[in-house]
Order: C-alpha cells, then sequence, then structure tokens
C-alpha cells in the first residue's frame, strides 16, 4: 500500500511537470522573438539540436542585421568622428566631458545628498546603487537631472545601443576586495547576443590598480570568427559550469580571444570627468586589484528588444515614465522576480550617503 502510493505521488509530479513544460511551450518560442537569452532557462534556446542547425547563429545574425539598420536612422544625432570612435573600438572615450564647473556641481550632488540605496553582491564584490528618477532630482539635485537630459550624452548611448529609447541612470559605487578571484565581472564576457549599451561618467580617477572596467577593443564587431565562436558555445552552453555562461552571459579564454583575432582588454585608467559608452555585445571585465577599492560614477544601460526594425516607441519614453525611470525598472524587476522569472538582485539597505 505505502509503495502504492510512492509510485502515485511520483506519476502525479512527472504528469505536473509535464503539463507545466506544455503551457510554458508558447512563451518559451515567444521568447526566441526577444532578448531572452537564457540557455539553462529556456529549453528551446538552449537546445544543442536546434543550434547545431543554426538557431542561436541567426538569432546573433538577425539581430547584428536589425541594429545596423537602427543605427544607420540614428547615426544624424552624433558626429562622424564618434560614430567612427564606436565602429572600431566598440567603446567612445571622452576626457573632461563636462566643463569644470558643472563637474564639480555634480559631484557636490551626489556626495552629499542621502540616498535610498539598494545593493547587489556578486562574489566577494559589492555593487551599490541609487537607482535616479529625474523628478526627484529636478527639485533637489538641478544638475544631476541636468546631465540625465544631456543631448550629446544621449545620443551617443542610443547610437551604442543601436535603440531610440530613454536609458535607465543610476548612481553606482562599486566595492570589491583585494585579490578576489569569485567575481563573477572579473572574467571576460559578453553581457548577450546583442547590441546594448552601457555608460560610466567617473566621478573619481580610476587608477590601473583601481579595479577599472576593461574592454577588448573589437569585440564589438560580428565577424566570422566570433559568429562561430557563438554557434560553438551555444551547442553546449546549457550545461556550461558557470551559471551566469549558462544563461547567455558567454565567458571567454584567452585561446578563445586568440582564436577570434582579438588582442587582451584594454583598462579604462581615466581621471576624474570620464565618459565611457561601451556597446557590451563587446568582451569586457572588471579587472582586479592588488588593493581593497571603491569606485563611484554615474551608471547609465540602456537595452531593449534587438528584433525590432524600429527606434521609437520605447515604454521608458513615456512621459509619466521617463520621470520616473528608476522606480519603474525596480518595479519590473520586482514583478519578474515574483512570477519566477529571475531574481531580484537589488536590495534595500535603506538611507545613507553613496561611500
Amino acid at each position: 500500500m505505502i509503495a502504492l502510493k510512492a509510485r502515485t505521488f511520483q506519476y502525479w509530479k512527472i504528469f505536473k511537470a509535464i503539463l507545466f513544460n506544455f503551457f510554458k511551450m508558447p512563451v518559451w518560442f515567444l521568447a526566441l522573438f526577444t532578448g531572452a537569452k537564457s540557455f539553462q532557462d529556456n529549453p528551446i534556446i538552449g537546445s544543442a539540436l536546434l543550434n547545431r542547425f543554426g538557431l542561436h547563429f541567426w538569432r546573433v545574425r538577425l539581430a547584428s542585421l536589425l541594429v545596423q539598420y537602427r543605427r544607420d536612422l540614428l547615426k544624424k544625432s552624433l558626429s562622424k568622428h564618434k560614430q567612427a570612435e564606436y565602429m572600431c573600438n566598440g567603446f567612445t572615450l571622452d576626457f573632461g566631458f563636462l566643463d569644470k564647473g558643472e563637474f564639480e556641481a555634480i559631484k557636490k550632488e551626489v556626495f552629499e545628498s542621502t540616498w535610498l540605496l539598494r545593493e547587489m553582491k556578486q562574489g566577494s564584490t559589492i555593487t551599490r546603487r541609487v537607482f535616479l528618477n529625474q523628478t526627484e532630482l529636478s527639485i533637489r539635485h538641478p544638475k544631476l537631472a541636468a546631465f540625465m537630459a544631456n543631448l550629446e550624452l544621449l545620443s551617443r548611448i542610443r547610437f551604442v545601443a543601436g535603440v531610440g529609447g530613454e536609458p535607465i541612470f543610476s548612481i553606482q559605487a562599486i566595492f570589491s576586495e583585494a585579490n578576489t578571484n569569485n567575481d563573477p565581472q572579473m572574467v571576460v564576457h559578453a553581457d548577450t547576443f546583442h547590441a546594448n549599451a552601457k555608460a560610466w561618467f567617473f566621478l573619481e580617477n580610476v587608477g590601473e590598480d583601481d579595479g577599472p572596467f576593461a574592454y577588448v577593443p573589437g569585440s564589438h564587431q560580428l565577424t566570422e570568427k566570433r559568429l562561430m565562436w557563438e554557434r560553438r558555445q551555444s551547442i553546449s552552453a546549457k550545461y556550461h559550469p558557470i551559471v551566469y555562461h549558462a544563461r547567455g552571459s558567454f565567458r571567454a579564454t584567452e585561446s578563445d580571444l586568440q582564436e577570434m583575432g582579438l588582442p587582451n582588454p584594454q583598462k579604462m585608467v581615466v581621471p576624474e570627468n570620464t565618459l565611457v559608452v561601451a556597446d557590451t555585445f563587446g568582451l569586457h571585465c572588471r579587472s582586479n586589484s592588488q588593493h581593497a577599492t571603491c569606485r563611484v560614477e554615474i551608471y547609465a544601460t540602456l537595452r531593449r528588444n534587438p528584433f525590432l526594425p524600429w527606434v521609437g516607441f520605447d515604454l521608458f519614453s513615456i512621459p509619466y515614465i521617463k520621470r520616473r525611470s528608476g522606480d519603474f525598472s525596480i518595479f519590473f524587476l520586482s514583478c519578474l522576480a515574483k512570477v519566477g522569472l529571475r531574481k531580484m538582485p537589488w536590495k534595500p539597505i535603506g538611507f545613507g550617503k553613496i561611500k
């Protein structure tokens, strides 16, 4: 009798799993036409058989063709010099982005104010972040609000991302221990399979041993070697021992870089008031350091569905949402966490100074 009940329970569990997967199949299929990237969480994206037949290959290739088309629509807003710099390197770099008076005013607003802080821990590295809303900043922090509306900055981010939407801005402090080997950001990687933009406006000097951001120049280009590397990774990604790789953020070894004909990462050793905007489809990492470090920056990110042919119609461009983008980004992350589509990485720690 006990054995019968145990078998019945086991069969019921199997039946529920089959039923659950049956109803999720349309969701997994539709995800193919979005920026969904996890080989581990989506059995269609992660299928070794489908990827041998070129599923990931064609997703990467189509995303690349569409972003080139969208950049052609956006290029009028950016100087030819900056376009060429991005096309060559995969990032743009500007020393002294703001005049000295504006920069000092922004530093004062950032470092002397009290903020609602959130933190995320990866290995032994803590990222502390303040999600910014223009509505609140325009009253108490006008220089920060003006920075978020800077047309040259927005044009740079939009061109690199290849979309015409609104970036999400935050203040960010990164605290890293000395000689850490458990921070996943310190391994050379691509964020996802398509173009997207991240921007760092450094509020302090970043030295050689201050854990600088590093980027492999030219790695944003979808060469034949990069495409073949992507295809090979996709076939076995689902079972990769590094969870970030299995979820679509492919890690690259030194031999991988050599195989793709790419140089070593270039460290962004820069003075304060420097702006870096990078396409993190390109390979990049956070550098290790011989001592504990902290760097503070204004950070922005712009990533949208890579398969849309237009540059407008962005949810975050709706005026009400645009002026409260920080709150809405947290709201959407919380909603995804509640339905089990992803974990909520940002834990509130209360009010305080950024460092």
